[in-house]
Protein backbone atom coordinates (compact mmCIF):
# COMPACT_ATOMS: atom_id res chain seq x y z
CA UNK A 1 0.00 0.00 0.00
CA UNK A 2 1.15 2.85 -1.13
CA UNK A 3 -0.33 6.56 0.60
CA UNK A 4 0.77 9.84 -0.86
CA UNK A 5 0.49 13.29 1.33
CA UNK A 6 0.30 16.80 0.26
CA UNK A 7 -0.36 19.51 3.09
CA UNK A 8 -0.59 23.71 3.23
CA UNK A 9 -2.03 24.46 -0.02
CA UNK A 10 -2.87 27.58 1.13
CA UNK A 11 -5.40 28.01 -1.95
CA UNK A 12 -6.75 31.62 -2.21
CA UNK A 13 -3.81 33.28 -0.48
CA UNK A 14 -3.87 35.79 -3.49
CA UNK A 15 -7.42 35.54 -3.85
CA UNK A 16 -8.01 38.26 -6.80
CA UNK A 17 -5.08 36.83 -8.55
CA UNK A 18 -6.25 34.22 -11.53
CA UNK A 19 -3.21 33.51 -11.54
CA UNK A 20 -2.18 32.80 -7.82
CA UNK A 21 1.33 31.06 -7.45
CA UNK A 22 -0.52 28.45 -4.76
CA UNK A 23 -2.46 27.60 -6.97
CA UNK A 24 0.07 26.61 -9.53
CA UNK A 25 2.40 24.84 -6.70
CA UNK A 26 -0.94 22.89 -5.52
CA UNK A 27 -1.88 21.71 -9.43
CA UNK A 28 1.60 20.87 -9.95
CA UNK A 29 2.13 18.80 -6.75
CA UNK A 30 -1.36 16.73 -8.04
CA UNK A 31 0.47 15.92 -11.25
CA UNK A 32 3.50 14.85 -9.66
CA UNK A 33 1.48 11.95 -7.45
CA UNK A 34 -0.93 11.53 -10.79
CA UNK A 35 2.06 10.82 -12.60
CA UNK A 36 4.24 8.26 -10.32
CA UNK A 37 5.09 5.02 -12.04
CA UNK A 38 3.57 3.28 -9.21
CA UNK A 39 0.17 4.68 -7.99
CA UNK A 40 -1.07 5.64 -4.61
CA UNK A 41 -3.81 3.82 -2.98
CA UNK A 42 -4.54 6.63 -1.38
CA UNK A 43 -4.01 10.45 -1.75
CA UNK A 44 -3.87 12.96 2.09
CA UNK A 45 -4.35 16.60 2.26
CA UNK A 46 -3.30 17.35 5.37
CA UNK A 47 -5.08 20.66 6.56
CA UNK A 48 -4.58 24.59 5.25
CA UNK A 49 -6.47 23.36 2.37
CA UNK A 50 -7.00 27.36 1.50
CA UNK A 51 -5.61 30.19 3.17
CA UNK A 52 -9.29 32.02 4.06
CA UNK A 53 -11.73 29.24 4.26
CA UNK A 54 -13.69 30.39 1.38
CA UNK A 55 -15.71 28.17 -0.85
CA UNK A 56 -14.49 29.13 -4.49
CA UNK A 57 -10.96 28.00 -3.21
CA UNK A 58 -12.20 24.75 -1.93
CA UNK A 59 -14.14 24.68 -5.87
CA UNK A 60 -10.73 25.66 -6.98
CA UNK A 61 -9.38 22.50 -5.15
CA UNK A 62 -12.16 20.15 -5.98
CA UNK A 63 -11.91 21.21 -9.61
CA UNK A 64 -8.05 19.84 -9.09
CA UNK A 65 -8.79 16.62 -7.74
CA UNK A 66 -11.33 15.65 -9.50
CA UNK A 67 -9.36 14.25 -12.16
CA UNK A 68 -7.45 11.58 -10.14
CA UNK A 69 -8.01 7.84 -10.35
CA UNK A 70 -7.55 6.97 -6.76
CA UNK A 71 -9.61 8.14 -3.74
CA UNK A 72 -8.47 11.61 -1.73
CA UNK A 73 -9.12 12.23 1.76
CA UNK A 74 -9.46 15.72 2.98
CA UNK A 75 -8.05 16.87 6.93
CA UNK A 76 -8.42 20.21 8.68
CA UNK A 77 -6.32 23.03 9.28
CA UNK A 78 -6.59 26.45 11.11
CA UNK A 79 -7.32 28.25 7.87
CA UNK A 80 -9.89 25.59 6.60
CA UNK A 81 -13.61 26.39 7.21
CA UNK A 82 -15.70 23.23 8.10
CA UNK A 83 -19.00 24.92 6.62
CA UNK A 84 -17.25 25.79 3.44
CA UNK A 85 -15.59 22.17 2.97
CA UNK A 86 -19.12 20.57 3.28
CA UNK A 87 -20.54 22.73 1.02
CA UNK A 88 -18.52 21.85 -1.56
CA UNK A 89 -17.21 18.25 -0.40
CA UNK A 90 -21.00 17.13 0.70
CA UNK A 91 -19.45 13.51 1.58
CA UNK A 92 -16.70 14.97 3.70
CA UNK A 93 -17.36 12.35 7.02
CA UNK A 94 -18.15 14.73 10.23
CA UNK A 95 -18.56 13.61 13.28
CA UNK A 96 -20.06 14.97 16.42
CA UNK A 97 -19.29 18.51 14.47
CA UNK A 98 -15.68 17.60 13.67
CA UNK A 99 -14.30 16.01 10.63
CA UNK A 100 -12.70 13.11 11.96
CA UNK A 101 -13.28 9.38 10.28
CA UNK A 102 -11.84 5.58 9.98
CA UNK A 103 -10.60 4.31 6.91
CA UNK A 104 -9.93 0.27 7.65
CA UNK A 105 -7.02 -0.92 5.05
CA UNK A 106 -7.00 -5.12 5.85
CA UNK A 107 -3.67 -4.71 8.06
CA UNK A 108 -3.86 -1.04 9.10
CA UNK A 109 -6.81 1.56 10.48
CA UNK A 110 -6.19 4.94 9.15
CA UNK A 111 -7.78 7.45 11.63
CA UNK A 112 -8.06 11.40 10.75
CA UNK A 113 -8.33 13.61 13.31
CA UNK A 114 -9.66 17.29 13.38
CA UNK A 115 -7.28 19.46 15.55
CA UNK A 116 -9.16 22.65 14.20
CA UNK A 117 -10.09 25.91 16.37
CA UNK A 118 -11.72 28.59 14.74
CA UNK A 119 -9.63 31.47 14.85
CA UNK A 120 -6.68 29.94 16.57
CA UNK A 121 -3.44 29.11 15.06
CA UNK A 122 -2.28 26.22 16.88
CA UNK A 123 -3.89 23.16 17.33
CA UNK A 124 -6.78 21.84 19.36
CA UNK A 125 -8.35 18.92 20.83
CA UNK A 126 -11.10 18.46 23.04
CA UNK A 127 -12.50 15.79 25.34
CA UNK A 128 -15.15 15.23 22.65
CA UNK A 129 -12.26 14.30 20.25
CA UNK A 130 -10.10 12.78 22.63
CA UNK A 131 -13.44 10.60 23.55
CA UNK A 132 -14.13 9.44 19.79
CA UNK A 133 -10.37 9.06 18.77
CA UNK A 134 -10.26 6.59 21.88
CA UNK A 135 -13.24 4.83 20.74
CA UNK A 136 -11.81 3.89 17.44
CA UNK A 137 -9.04 2.67 18.72
CA UNK A 138 -10.77 0.48 21.44
CA UNK A 139 -12.26 -1.26 18.34
CA UNK A 140 -9.15 -2.88 17.25
CA UNK A 141 -6.62 -5.27 18.78
CA UNK A 142 -4.01 -3.45 20.16
CA UNK A 143 -1.32 -5.50 18.25
CA UNK A 144 -3.04 -3.72 14.66
CA UNK A 145 -1.04 -1.22 13.01
CA UNK A 146 -3.14 2.42 13.30
CA UNK A 147 -1.75 5.60 10.93
CA UNK A 148 -2.83 8.72 12.59
CA UNK A 149 -3.43 11.44 10.31
CA UNK A 150 -3.87 15.32 11.65
CA UNK A 151 -2.61 18.65 10.83
CA UNK A 152 -0.87 19.96 13.92
CA UNK A 153 1.82 18.34 14.85
CA UNK A 154 2.06 17.69 18.62
CA UNK A 155 6.11 18.44 18.75
CA UNK A 156 8.54 21.55 19.56
CA UNK A 157 9.97 21.75 16.35
CA UNK A 158 13.01 24.12 16.63
CA UNK A 159 11.49 26.83 14.87
CA UNK A 160 10.17 28.97 17.69
CA UNK A 161 7.91 30.66 15.45
CA UNK A 162 6.00 27.35 14.56
CA UNK A 163 6.23 24.87 17.46
CA UNK A 164 3.95 23.61 19.76
CA UNK A 165 4.41 23.18 23.80
CA UNK A 166 4.54 19.64 25.30
CA UNK A 167 2.37 21.16 28.09
CA UNK A 168 -0.70 22.68 26.18
CA UNK A 169 -3.42 21.35 26.65
CA UNK A 170 -4.46 19.98 23.42
CA UNK A 171 -0.92 18.10 23.33
CA UNK A 172 -1.64 16.27 26.81
CA UNK A 173 -4.91 15.30 25.88
CA UNK A 174 -3.71 13.96 22.42
CA UNK A 175 -1.52 11.85 24.32
CA UNK A 176 -3.67 10.27 26.83
CA UNK A 177 -6.21 9.52 24.39
CA UNK A 178 -3.55 7.81 22.44
CA UNK A 179 -2.26 6.23 25.54
CA UNK A 180 0.37 3.14 25.56
CA UNK A 181 -0.95 1.45 22.13
CA UNK A 182 2.09 0.31 20.20
CA UNK A 183 2.45 0.50 16.26
CA UNK A 184 1.36 3.90 16.09
CA UNK A 185 2.50 6.19 13.53
CA UNK A 186 1.09 10.04 12.83
CA UNK A 187 1.41 11.90 9.92
CA UNK A 188 0.61 16.02 9.63
CA UNK A 189 1.55 19.17 8.36
CA UNK A 190 1.46 22.85 9.47
CA UNK A 191 5.15 23.48 9.52
CA UNK A 192 5.87 23.95 6.24
CA UNK A 193 8.79 22.03 6.36
CA UNK A 194 10.38 18.08 6.41
CA UNK A 195 10.71 16.84 9.59
CA UNK A 196 10.99 13.19 11.32
CA UNK A 197 10.84 12.22 15.05
CA UNK A 198 9.52 10.17 17.72
CA UNK A 199 6.73 11.77 19.88
CA UNK A 200 6.97 9.45 23.07
CA UNK A 201 7.61 6.72 21.35
CA UNK A 202 5.35 6.93 18.19
CA UNK A 203 7.05 8.04 14.91
CA UNK A 204 6.22 11.24 13.26
CA UNK A 205 6.91 12.26 9.70
CA UNK A 206 5.74 16.14 9.17
CA UNK A 207 5.35 16.72 5.44
CA UNK A 208 6.92 19.77 2.97
CA UNK A 209 3.75 21.93 2.22
CA UNK A 210 3.08 22.78 -1.64
CA UNK A 211 2.61 26.07 -0.45
CA UNK A 212 6.34 28.38 -0.43
CA UNK A 213 8.21 26.72 3.11
CA UNK A 214 9.09 28.02 5.94
CA UNK A 215 12.63 28.66 6.52
CA UNK A 216 14.88 26.59 8.74
CA UNK A 217 15.92 29.14 11.29
CA UNK A 218 15.73 28.17 15.26
CA UNK A 219 17.62 31.06 16.33
CA UNK A 220 14.92 32.12 19.22
CA UNK A 221 12.63 35.01 18.20
CA UNK A 222 11.73 38.72 19.86
CA UNK A 223 8.07 39.03 19.02
CA UNK A 224 9.39 42.74 19.87
CA UNK A 225 12.40 42.73 17.78
CA UNK A 226 11.92 42.40 13.71
CA UNK A 227 15.67 41.14 12.63
CA UNK A 228 15.33 40.56 9.22
CA UNK A 229 15.70 36.68 9.12
CA UNK A 230 14.09 34.73 6.42
CA UNK A 231 10.28 33.66 7.16
CA UNK A 232 9.34 32.14 3.97
CA UNK A 233 11.48 29.97 1.24
CA UNK A 234 10.52 29.79 -2.32
CA UNK A 235 11.60 25.96 -2.42
CA UNK A 236 9.83 23.50 -4.67
CA UNK A 237 6.55 22.38 -3.67
CA UNK A 238 6.86 18.95 -1.15
CA UNK A 239 4.80 15.80 -1.43
CA UNK A 240 5.61 12.79 1.43
CA UNK A 241 4.78 9.23 0.36
CA UNK A 242 4.08 6.41 3.08
CA UNK A 243 4.65 3.05 1.83
CA UNK A 244 3.21 0.05 3.68
CA UNK A 245 6.06 -2.96 3.74
CA UNK A 246 3.57 -5.45 5.42
CA UNK A 247 5.52 -4.79 8.80
CA UNK A 248 6.39 -0.62 9.04
CA UNK A 249 5.60 2.32 7.28
CA UNK A 250 8.65 3.92 4.96
CA UNK A 251 8.14 7.58 4.31
CA UNK A 252 9.63 9.22 1.70
CA UNK A 253 9.54 13.29 1.10
CA UNK A 254 9.84 14.70 -2.14
CA UNK A 255 10.46 18.00 -4.02
CA UNK A 256 7.84 18.51 -7.54
CA UNK A 257 10.01 18.96 -10.39
CA UNK A 258 12.66 18.36 -12.61
CA UNK A 259 15.53 17.68 -11.07
CA UNK A 260 19.28 17.26 -13.27
CA UNK A 261 19.01 13.53 -13.86
CA UNK A 262 23.26 12.80 -13.31
CA UNK A 263 22.77 9.03 -14.37
CA UNK A 264 20.13 6.99 -15.29
CA UNK A 265 19.66 2.97 -15.24
CA UNK A 266 22.50 2.17 -18.53
CA UNK A 267 24.40 -0.97 -19.80
CA UNK A 268 27.05 1.31 -17.47
CA UNK A 269 24.96 1.01 -14.31
CA UNK A 270 23.54 -2.54 -14.99
CA UNK A 271 26.51 -4.74 -13.30
CA UNK A 272 25.61 -2.55 -10.26
CA UNK A 273 22.03 -3.44 -10.50
CA UNK A 274 23.00 -6.63 -10.98
CA UNK A 275 25.39 -7.88 -8.03
CA UNK A 276 22.89 -5.62 -5.77
CA UNK A 277 20.16 -7.87 -7.14
CA UNK A 278 22.31 -11.14 -6.37
CA UNK A 279 23.34 -10.16 -2.66
CA UNK A 280 19.52 -9.40 -1.94
CA UNK A 281 18.67 -12.80 -3.45
CA UNK A 282 21.28 -14.48 -1.16
CA UNK A 283 19.95 -13.34 1.98
CA UNK A 284 17.03 -15.83 2.97
CA UNK A 285 14.03 -14.38 3.90
CA UNK A 286 13.74 -14.36 7.81
CA UNK A 287 17.45 -15.41 7.82
CA UNK A 288 19.09 -13.27 10.85
CA UNK A 289 22.06 -10.56 9.91
CA UNK A 290 25.82 -11.83 10.51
Amino acid sequence: MLIAQLTDLHIGFDLDNPDELNLHRVAAAIDYVKGLSVKPDRLFLTGDLTDHGDRGSYEKLKALIDGCAFPVHLCTGNHDDRTAMKQVFPDLPIEDGFVQYVIDEPEVRIIVLDTLDPGHHGGAFCHRRAGWLKARLGEIPASRPVLIVLHHPPIETGIPWMTSHPTEPWVVMLDKAIGDRPNVLMISGHIHRSITTQWHGRMLAVAPSTAPQVALEMAPIDPERPDERPMIVAEQPGVALHLWTGEAFVTHHAQVGAPDVLARYDRNLQPLVRSLAEEHDAVEPGAAAA
